[in-house]
């Protein structure tokens, strides 16, 4: 059974439902926890020990409900802390250690939680701890605070608050205190007194006034303010006539009463039940007005019918009200009226409007909770609630109170479901296409169908809800598409990217091998007696598809006896006589078995009998015919056999030696043998393949499957088939059996079909949202839509997409908005303020005179129907007018008649106009003839409906017509829309009535527009020229290029692609490789002749002889018929001898084999070693006496004669070569070898691989040619709303956006990314309020007056400065009566009368000051003060005056502000001393009394002596001219005449010795202060001066001589020059001085110590004691360098400008007036602050741990801070800081600012106290591989040598997507100007502190390196340096030019110089009087480099 029921507890009620068990539960846990609280330590009675009682801990029980225990640990403490046995304590008061309480079930959780308010402020705590005393220790920085906040149980249905220990039991009480900071008492701050006033009196003693204002309000404890007035007595030495009254009288006015009801009107109320004006006369309190914005639905009072609680009309009651008048004398005193009236008595009574307060009406159901998820935003969600106004205040009644109210919910939201991520996603890529990268004029435009290679795919992001992180989904998981809005905060994924189409490349094969011998066309079953003689050849490079597209790779020619194995025999010995040295014998030979293809196989294999091993020979004997052995056969004549010619060859052999004893060669000898070769026929026989067919269903396959929508796809397999005929070479196809039917390719192949793909979509969007207001009568229906977007197409017969993406319906009808309007009832009579109350002016008797009248208003329904008045107020406009004043004529009032009508209009733009006349006595009153007063006349400009419209504004751009139309395909369109051809340009017109007043355009004949037809130019693309011819090889001989060029014909224009980089020359060119044959031309040498023996002398024909043979010149690589060309084209100097000597052996001589071929030399040609060849014996010698010649021969090797050695030679690359149909992509780029001898020639490939050269280059490699991209961009978004819904600034726009970048030669993207143009100009509206009337006491001279402003309509263009406004009917802007009840339109003011104590107007607010310790801001709101004085006018009235007062409001974007001294120069010994504020303003308070110097100066004892004076240190001295003579004890003697220095007369030693008179005292030198004097009291010079001049010049020698010794120049070596510095800005300065790596801005100094060569000691003492002066500032701001090197304070000492470092005094005021004079800081901060985050954004990408490095990091703020907006962007990274600082100072105050900054635990600190050059280095020796992901350098690059070095080192860091930021001042600031045009006058450094972005961004543009830039503006007041004399702009020169005292130091040429540099419009603006610098700095960023 489910019941209902109401428990309630000590803090309230609450009801809900549930089972019964469970209420009595409940129950039972609520009465539980009303306790009585006791405190945790109960002291015993001595008070030294003391119970402690711990946390009550958590309930245990078996179960749920009561029954449970609790139990908490008891100690016995001392009170000092400690603890100790139980037994010190008293047990009669020992607590209780257990209780029972109710165990909370889970389910109890949800209904109760804790609610925490927020912290307060902060406030002192008054005890430190444990300490029982106040504090009394001076305040230094801040003193320990406490704030505290609320904590509640509330229950989470109503939020009623319950006890806490219900929450208790879930969850720890949040902590209700926390400690804080309360900075030390701040005094109030006042500022300089004005000048005195005038004296009140012309005449006699008067008074005379100055005031001062509060500048800042006391604060945390500090002294109250001052008195603000200072006041002191006055004479004008003129004493009053006699006749003059001492006393003024003036009427003074008291102020008006509350308004009352008239009697009459009382009595009526008290009977008048119809009319409730809810009037409280108990609340008579000021209610300040706050303005609030009512919600209303329009539909929210739809159809409402009168109730109770509202108003169904309105009806104001009139009343009186009355004041007092006095008439006062001067000094304060009342006196009688009649001394102030006169005749006119002043009015004391006049009806009022009696008042009625706002009336609204109950609070609405609050709204649902804004925040209804778990988000990793962790603010509290919000929900309202509104209420209505049922009646307004007139009459000064109270105002409405608020209307809407707002609170948070759903604070902690751990209950709420995790909310949805809204995640990008994306369309499958688009097909790749290749047609947007071609140009214009490419030619393969024709034909795209062949295009491959490189090219583009695009694809669709669109935005998509994922509703789990931990759901798993699929990579194409389908979600309904969502508002891309929602992922705005998400990177979008790339819609375009670059894809490739493979090309087809031909096959790279081999040359054939030789022709095989005939084989059976199967070897392993080889049948019948027909074979095939094969050849082969090989693929080298396979084409990038499959091999069959590559030619046959064999050939078969049909033979006869095909043999598949053959026996082979080889000679393997000489031959062995078989008795003796020569005759018959055998020869041995070696017989193997080898197949067709060469290689050895089994001798079974082979079926003839093998041939012999041994054969018969004969060696020769003694005068035996010999015969040498066969030549090689010669080449083949023919290629093939054919009827009409045979291949043949021929060997030849030659009689070496003739036979003896008559013997003859044999008659059958043959000296030449032919033979046929290459008898095939010439009928060459191959398989020609066919393209592989398309893969089909093999019918014994199953092919069921099918795809469906979630992709889950089956693919099956297929065949593919392809035709395969026997072709014939130069014939064509033949019967196949005439091919090898075992080389036959196959013609079925398996393969895999295509898988299905269905076509896939997103579900649909959500509908558009209809309007849920409601509808004016006659609107036209809207409608709503949805859409769908195709993520996959469908293919290979796969489901098609639908034809409906975009589907439309009408919204529903919505009920038409109803029509309501004020009903006005008739004026009631003139009501006036009756005798009783006040007198009117015609005596007692008469009811005349002024008054008002009333009517009421009701509100009435389109029908009549009354009904209540809110719906009017909501839409029946401006509320009509109540009540009016009117007057009720008296007797003696002027009379006239009644206005006449109007006259008739004659026209637009004439006027009307009506009259009246006096009637009866009036028209003889002289005051009634006065027409200013009673004027008979009235004239009115006549309506006129004519309006006239004019152009206003510039032409919009040339607008485009959208070329595609609404789509949601998924798939860009791939074609290069081209940004040009005729589109419309947009005007604005005005529309004016005749009083020139802007009026709606709908009224002019003009819709708002002028529309023109525009062209916009299309781009034209870079022209180049046809390829011209290809050039001749580069190399004569061997391998080179060969080179073809186009030129430019034409640039690119409007934007077409651009050229593409081309050379000096303009040209373009492409290289292949080519190789020039070295030998083109061979020698063809044919057999030696027979020797011819010269048979002269010697009979028998033999001996020595003379053979010849043919030589020719021919082709080379030709047959052996070819035929001779000229001689002179081969080689002349490798011609072969036509003719040699012989010898033919006589028949007794010993018979030699001809020489065999050189043996090799070794590789390296070594001198010391040699080369042989051999012969052997054929025939011995007949006679034994006789021997044979040697059988070897040796000669050395020698380098390029008989030895050579060879090596490897490639050519240049070729360009990348790409297929002829690519446009980019992949291609390849091809070289080639060469083998070259040692002697410079080129020889042929196999002789280097014949000595084993392995070459190791390679000859090709791939290569990429960067496809020309053209830019791509997103579609244009719809255009944007106005902007501005009135004036002529409305401007609606469109953006896009760029999706793919231009690249390499595409089209670039067009610069307009938004479109804008104008919108109608309809007139502004506004309530113009004015300013307030000066005090005004009606019928008075002074005392309560009002102070009035009024409230007009005008219209004007929404921009002031334009056009003026001009007032209008106030109905145009609504309602009138309801802006005047949010406005103050009367304020009382008091004007005092002579001699009244009164207080001065409001002073302005103060500057905006922050509450900052040491500098640092302390909290982020600042406030401001302003203050009232108090006027004395007569001192009788002093009692009488009110208090000074003051007030404070809180304000954004103060300053911190700090105070010190300030002191003017000595005068009499005494000076000014005065406070001073850092902005330069004087004050009073703020600098600390202990810390104030001295105002007089005193010396002890006085300075009583002649011609003394008392010197800045205190002790008395002499005037100039004058010494001091000293007394034994110290003190001043007397003063003498310091010889020589009377200019009236020449000195005469002799004659001032004596003691001089004393004379008046001139306290001029105040070097007069000195001690030791080097002239005694009678003039002479003292002997110890002497002793230290000689002691001087000794050193000084020493020094000198020590000086040349170390610093004697070294003895000078060669070295190269040093690198050029790549920034020519950069100072390169002395190569062996140390760098002065000052931070710019971080305001540090680094001091090295160098060896240098001095020429003075003194001077360098000098030097040095300047250094010793420079102190660092903690700021971080731009700052020079405080000291740069030895030799720029030599540079500096030598020339008239000083650096303005060496005065840090004056450097510290001249750069505190720079930043206030300047915006640099707030720039910096914008920077940080909106742009910073977005740079951030890239360079995480995903990664749990980031490494940044700061160069030059100062103090580290801004180090902070840019590290907390990376934190921002990555909150759950860890991050490794690398701080790179010299200052050791700058770095402590970096560690403590870290120690100082909460919530810093993400960061890793490693502090390097070094340069950025030692930071380099060291990096640099630790061979460091750490990447940053982020580095910054800010204003540091001015003090590194070599900028441009610096960079690349740290972009070397720069992990992927890292990035580098640099901040400097602008090459194009004010600062860049200056430092070009006097670098040489003003830039004293070696290092380059003259550097600004322009420098560098030029050193990055020559180094390729892309970078981004941001300008930062920042400007700063220069006016005071125009100012001759100005300090502050004395100040300020300096800073600018870095040069001390540059107004009194630099020329007057240069001084001149830099002003009017300056003051040129480059360098500033000028407005209003004012000099603004250009200080503008600039970002630069940079990425990883690539």
């Amino acid at each position: 059974m489910i019941s209902t029921m109401t428990l309630k507890d000590a803090f309230g009620a609450v009801a809900w439902t549930q089972k019964t068990g469970t209420y009595l539960s409940l129950y039972l846990l609520l009465s539980l926890f009303v306790f009585t609280v006791h405190t945790d330590i109960v002291f015993s009675k001595d008070h030294h020990f003391s119970w402690k009682a711990g946390q009550w801990g958590q309930c245990v029980g078996e179960r749920c409900g009561s029954g449970g225990v609790q139990t908490r640990t008891i100690w016995c403490v001392h009170i000092e802390g400690w603890t100790t046995q139980h037994s010190h304590c008293q047990h009669t008061d020992k607590p209780e250690s257990q209780r029972h309480c109710f165990k909370v079930c889970d389910w109890h959780q949800n209904l109760f939680k804790w609610e925490v308010s927020g912290w307060s402020s902060c406030v002192l705590a008054p005890f430190f701890f444990n300490e029982l005393k106040l504090r009394t220790a001076e305040c230094i920085t801040a003193q320990h605070g406490i704030q505290r906040r609320k904590v509640h149980c509330v229950r989470t249905s109503n939020y009623t608050a319950v006890t806490p220990r219900i929450c208790e039991f879930f969850s720890q009480k949040p902590p209700t205190e926390q400690a804080c900071l309360v900075p030390c008492p701040q005094d109030c701050i006042v500022s300089d007194f004005t000048s005195w006033s005038s004296c009140s009196k012309t005449c006699g003693v008067g008074l005379q006034h100055r005031t001062r204002h509060v500048l800042a309000a006391p604060m945390y404890g500090g002294a109250n303010c001052p008195n603000l007035t200072d006041t002191k007595t006055c004479s004008t030495h003129l004493s009053c006539p006699s006749e003059e009254s001492e006393y003024q009288y003036s009427l003074k006015a008291g102020a008006w009463s509350k308004c009352r009801l008239l009697h009459h009107q009382d009595s009526g109320l008290r009977g008048d039940s119809t009319v409730d004006l809810s009037i409280s006369s108990n609340d008579n309190s000021t209610v300040t007005l706050t303005k609030h914005v009512t919600p209303h639905h329009p539909h929210q009072h739809l159809h409402q019918t009168p109730s109770h609680g509202h108003d169904m009309s309105w009806e104001l009651l009139v009343g009186y009200q009355t004041r007092q008048v006095y008439c006062t004398r001067s000094d304060g005193k009342n006196s009688l009226l009649s001394l102030c009236t006169k005749d006119n008595f002043p009015v004391t009574s006049q009806a009022c409007v009696m008042p009625q307060d706002c009336k609204t009406s109950d609070w609405s159901l609050w709204s649902p909770c804004s925040k209804t998820c778990k988000s990793s935003d962790l603010s509290p969600g919000y929900r309202l609630r509104s209420r209505i106004m049922t009646h307004i205040p007139v009459g000064g009644g109270k105002q409405c109170p608020v209307l809407e109210e707002k609170e948070a919910c759903n604070i902690i939201g751990d209950s709420l479901p995790n909310c949805p991520r809204f995640v990008w996603r994306t369309t499958d890529w688009g097909e790749c296409r290749i047609l947007p990268l071609l140009s214009q004029q490419d030619h393969r435009l024709g034909n795209i169908s062949i295009l491959c290679g490189g090219g583009i795919q695009s694809r669709k992001p669109y935005c998509v809800q994922v509703s789990n992180d931990t759901a798993p989904h699929h990579r194409k998981h389908v979600s309904r598409p969502v508002d891309a809005r929602l992922c705005a905060g998400l990177e979008p994924p790339l819609a375009v990217q670059q894809c490739f189409l493979p090309c087809q490349l031909p096959c790279l094969l081999s040359q054939w091998s030789p022709w095989s011998s005939c084989v059976h066309d199967n070897c392993k079953e080889p049948q019948g007696k027909k074979g095939f003689r094969k050849r082969r050849r090989e693929v080298l490079w396979e084409s990038s598809r499959s091999p069959e597209t590559c030619p046959h790779l064999v050939e078969f020619i049909p033979c006869e006896d095909p043999t598949c194995y053959q026996w082979q025999v080889q000679q393997e010995g000489k031959c062995i006589p078989h008795k003796s040295s020569c005759g018959p014998g055998t020869e041995a030979l070696k017989v193997t078995c080898v197949s067709a293809d060469g290689e050895d196989a089994h001798t079974a294999l082979c079926q003839d009998n093998p041939p012999p091993t041994e054969v018969a020979c004969e060696r020769a004997c003694p005068a035996d015919c010999v015969v040498s052995s066969w030549s090689l056969w010669s080449p083949c004549s023919h290629s093939c056999t054919s009827k009409s010619a045979e291949g043949r060859q021929s060997r030849t052999r030659t009689v070496l030696a003739i036979p003896g004893d008559w013997k003859q060669c044999a008659s059958n000898l043959t000296l030449e043998e032919w033979r046929v070769c290459n008898d095939h026929p010439c009928g060459v026989f191959y398989w020609e393949a066919s393209v592989w067919g398309p893969c089909v269903e093999d019918p014994p396959v199953d092919a069921n499957g099918t795809g469906h929508w979630n992709r889950t796809t089956t693919c099956v397999m297929g065949v593919q088939m392809r035709e395969v005929i026997c072709m014939k070479v130069t014939f064509g196809p033949v019967q196949n059996k005439r091919c090898s039917d075992s080389a036959r390719p196959e013609t079925v192949r398996p393969c895999l079909l295509p898988c299905k793909k269905d076509c896939i979509v997103t579900p649909f969007s959500e509908w558009t949202a209809c309007p849920s207001a409601c509808m004016p009568e006659n609107t036209t229906a809207t409608t709503q839509s949805r859409y769908r977007i195709i993520i996959q197409r469908s293919a290979n017969g796969g489901q098609e997409c639908p034809d409906t993406l975009h589907e439309e319906r009408d919204c529903e009808l919505l009920p038409v908005c109803p029509v309501y309007r004020w009903k006005t009832h008739r004026w009631h009579s003139c009501v006036l303020v009756p005798d009783s109350v006040g007198q009117g002016p015609s005596g007692p008797g008469e009811t005349c005179g002024h008054g008002l009248e009333k009517r009421g208003v009701s509100c009435v329904q389109e029908n009549g129907e009354p009904t209540n008045m809110t719906d009017c107020l909501h839409w029946a406009g401006p509320l009509p007018q109540q009540i009016r004043a009117c007057r009720v004529p008296c007797t003696e009032d002027c009379t006239l008649t009644t206005w006449s009508k109007f006259s008739d209009c004659s026209g637009c733009g004439s006027f009307c106009s009506r009259t009246r006349s006096l009637t009866g006595r009036s028209k003889k009153k002289e005051h009634c003839l006065n027409k200013d007063l009673y004027p008979l006349e009235d004239t009115e400009t006549c309506p006129c409906d004519e309006f006239l419209s004019q152009p206003f504004g510039n032409w919009s751009a040339c607008i485009l017509p959208d070329p595609t139309a609404f789509s949601q395909q998924g798939w860009m369109t791939q074609k290069e829309l081209l940004e040009c051809g005729p589109g419309l340009r947009y005007r604005s017109v005005a529309c004016f009535d005749q009083q020139g007043h802007l009026v709606n355009p709908s009224l002019c004949p003009e819709p708002g527009y002028m529309v023109e037809v525009c062209q916009i130019p299309c781009p034209l693309d870079c022209k180049l020229s046809e390829w011209s011819p290809w050039s001749a090889c580069s190399a004569s001989c061997g391998s080179g290029l060969k080179i073809r060029s186009k030129w430019l014909r034409e640039k690119a224009f409007n934007g077409g692609r651009p050229c593409p980089r081309l050379d000096s020359k303009n040209q373009v060119y492409e290289a292949v490789r080519c190789h020039s044959e070295c030998n083109q031309y061979e020698w063809r040498i044919e057999p030696w002749s027979i020797c011819a023996i010269n048979a002269v002398d010697r009979l028998l024909g033999c001996g020595e002889g003379v053979q010849s043979r043919k030589v020719r010149c021919v082709i080379q690589g030709t047959g052996g018929e070819a035929s001779a060309v000229d001689d002179s084209l081969c080689d002349q100097e490798e011609v072969p001898p036509r003719a040699q000597v012989c010898f033919l052996a006589c028949p007794n001589d010993c018979v030699m084999t001809p020489w065999g071929p050189w043996s090799d030399c070794p590789l390296q040609c070594d001198q010391e070693t040699a080369r042989n060849r051999t012969r052997h014996i054929l025939r011995l010698p007949a006679s034994g006496n006789s021997s044979c010649p040697e059988l070897v021969q040796s000669e050395p090797c020698v380098l390029n004669s008989t030895c050579f050695t060879y090596q490897y030679r490639v050519s240049d690359w070729s360009t990348c070569q790409l297929h002829e149909h690519a446009v980019c992509g992949w291609g390849s780029r091809l070289r080639l070898l060469d083998c070259i001898r040692s002697d410079s020639r080129i020889v042929e490939l196999q002789k280097c691989k014949q000595f084993g050269l392995i070459n190791k280059l390679r000859l090709s490699e791939s290569c990429m040619v960067d496809c020309p991209v053209s830019c791509i961009l997103s579609d244009w978004s719809a255009w944007t709303e106005c902007s501005h819904t009135c004036g002529s600034q409305g401007r609606s726009t469109r953006t896009r956006r760029i999706l793919q970048d231009a690249h390499e030669g595409g089209r670039p993207c067009p610069t307009l990314l938004v479109q804008t143009r104008p919108c109608p100009i309809m007139p502004c509206y506004t309530w113009l309020l004015s300013d307030w009337s000066p005090c005004t006491v009606d019928g008075a001279k002074c005392g309560e007056g009002l102070r009035r402003r009024n409230l007009s309509c005008i219209v004007h263009w929404d921009e002031w400065s334009g056009s003026a406004p001009q007032p209008v009917e106030a109905g145009l802007c609504g309602d009138q009566l309801r802006q005047q009840l949010l406005q103050d339109m009367e304020q009382p003011c008091f004007i005092p009368c002579p001699g009244d104590c009164h207080l001065t107007e409001w002073s302005s607010w103060s500057s905006c000051q922050l509450t900052c310790l040491e500098g640092r801001s302390f909290e982020t709101t600042g406030y401001q003060a302003r203050s009232r004085a108090v006027i004395i006018q007569a001192t009788e009235n002093q009692l009488r005056c009110p208090d000074q007062i003051f007030e404070t409001r809180p304000c954004k974007g103060g300053k911190c502000l700090s105070y010190q001294w300030r002191t003017g120069g000595w005068s009499n010994n005494e000076r000014a001393v005065w406070c001073q504020r850092s902005d330069g303003v004087n004050v009073t308070g703020g600098c600390s009394q202990q810390k104030k110097p001295t105002k007089v100066r005193h010396c002890h004892p006085p300075c009583t002596k002649a011609f003394s004076y008392c010197t800045p240190s205190r002790v008395c001295g002499c005037e100039k001219g004058y010494t001091e003579v000293m007394s034994m004890h110290g003190f001043l003697d007397y003063c003498t005449r310091t010889p020589g220095m009377d200019n009236n007369k020449k000195a005469d030693v002799k004659t001032n010795t004596g003691r001089l008179k004393p004379g008046p005292s001139q306290a001029e030198d105040h070097f007069r202060e000195w001690t030791l004097r080097p002239v005694g009291p009678d003039g002479r010079i003292k002997l110890w001066v002497y002793a230290v001049t000689a002691v001087g010049f000794i050193l000084l020698l020493f020094i000198i001589a020590l000086s040349f010794l170390v610093c004697s120049p070294p003895k000078t070596t060669k070295t190269s020059p040093p690198p050029q510095k790549p920034l020519t800005m950069a100072y390169d300065g002395d190569m062996d001085m140390q760098e002065a790596d000052i931070c710019r801005g971080r305001n540090f100094v680094k001091h090295r110590r160098r060896q240098d060569r001095f020429t003075s000691s003194v001077f360098s003492l000098s030097v040095f004691t300047k250094i010793k002066q420079v102190r660092t500032v903690k700021t971080r701001t731009r700052r020079p360098a405080h000291i740069q090197s030895w030799s720029v304070i030599f540079a500096m000492a030598s020339s008239s400008l000083r650096s303005l470092v060496h005065d840090d005094s004056r450097y510290q005021r001249s750069f505190q007036l720079f930043l206030e004079r300047s915006s640099e800081h707030q720039c910096m901060r914008d920077f940080i602050n909106n742009v910073l985050p977005d740079i951030l954004a890239s360079i995480g990408d995903g990664k749990s741990h980031l490494n940044v490095i700061g160069v030059g990091s100062g103090a580290g703020e801004i180090d902070l801070e840019m590290l907390s907006k990376l934190h921002l962007k990555y909150p759950g990274a860890t991050v490794d800081n690398e701080v790179v600082e010299p200052s050791k100072q700058q770095l402590h105050n970096y560690k403590v600012l870290v120690g100082q900054t909460p919530g810093l635990d993400y960061i890793n600190f490693t502090w390097n106290c070094m340069t950025s050059s030692e930071f380099e280095q060291n990096w640099k020796e630790k061979k460091m591989t750490k990447k940053a992901d982020f580095i910054h350098m800010i204003q540091m690059l001015y003090y590194v040598k070599d900028p441009g070095a610096t960079i690349s080192f740290f972009q070397s860091l720069l992990d992927k997507n890292g990035k580098l930021l640099i901040i400097l001042v602008s090459g194009d600031s004010g600062w860049g100007k200056l430092m070009r045009t006097y670098r040489d006058d003003l830039c004293h450094t070696e290092v380059s502190q003259c550097v600004t972005t322009g420098d560098i961004k030029s050193f990055l543009e020559s180094r390729g390196v892309r970078y981004q830039n941001y300008v930062l503006p920042s400007q700063m007041d220069i006016t005071e340096c125009f100012s001759e004399g100005d300090e502050k702009g004395e100040l300020l020169l300096d800073f600018l030019t870095q040069v001390q005292d540059f107004s009194k130091t630099a020329s007057a040429e240069l001084k001149a110089g830099v002003l009017n540099l300056l003051r040129d419009p480059d360098c500033c603006v000028e407005s209003d009087g004012k000099v603004i610098f250009n200080n503008n700095l600039e970002v630069i960023v940079i990425n990883q480099l690539t």
